[in-house]
């Protein structure tokens, strides 16, 4: 957990600069072959980043629908917990943006793609909910547009707070913005 937590922190460096073990080693003051010890490669240290990325938003995910019936409420806290995450973690911001994983393993860009196709998955489902509670018409086609839309919006979010060196919170004006796409 060190390990990963110290990778995690040297990812927030707002330059964005490619970690290496050599640096990481350095931070936790220990020697390359003790990560090494832990890890068997970067890119397994990545991994574990990617599975508690992975864990905490499902996590939060299934509290969201099993405490809140409402399909549209379950969308706009979905969101705003995906934002928030975002803020708590800006290394792991970088993680789920891909750009920290640019450089490395191209299964992890793959990994990190599937979970953002579970979260969009999972906003499918409190559309369709959010359809039946609300005897919409909509084609399947437009609770998928509208899917995507939710997650191109906190993408969007989280690219302009790791572009601003993480100082333009993702939550900045959030609630009124997706108020506009789920209430209008």
């Amino acid at each position: 957990m060190q390990i990963l937590q110290a990778l995690a922190e040297m990812l927030e460096n707002p330059q964005g600069e490619r970690v290496t073990t050599a640096a990481l080693a350095a931070k936790i003051q220990v020697s390359e072959a003790a990560l090494y010890r832990h890890f068997a490669s970067k890119a397994q240290m990545f991994d574990g980043l990617i599975a508690f990325i992975e864990q905490s938003i499902f996590g939060l995910i299934n509290q969201i629908i099993a405490k809140e019936d409402d399909g549209q409420k379950q969308i706009y806290e979905i969101a705003m917990m995906l934002l928030a995450f975002s803020e708590k973690n800006p290394g792991m911001t970088r993680v789920l943006l891909g750009d920290s994983l640019f450089q490395e393993d191209a299964r992890l860009q793959e990994r990190i793609n599937q979970v953002l196709e579970r979260v969009e998955a999972s906003l499918k489902q409190s559309f369709r909910i959010l359809q039946t509670q609300h005897q919409s018409n909509w084609a399947t086609e437009d609770i998928g547009q509208r899917s995507a839309l939710i997650m191109a919006v906190v993408i969007g979010r989280w690219h302009r707070f790791a572009r601003s060196g993480f100082t333009k919170s993702p939550l900045d004006n959030a609630p009124a913005s997706l108020k506009v796409l789920l209430f209008a």
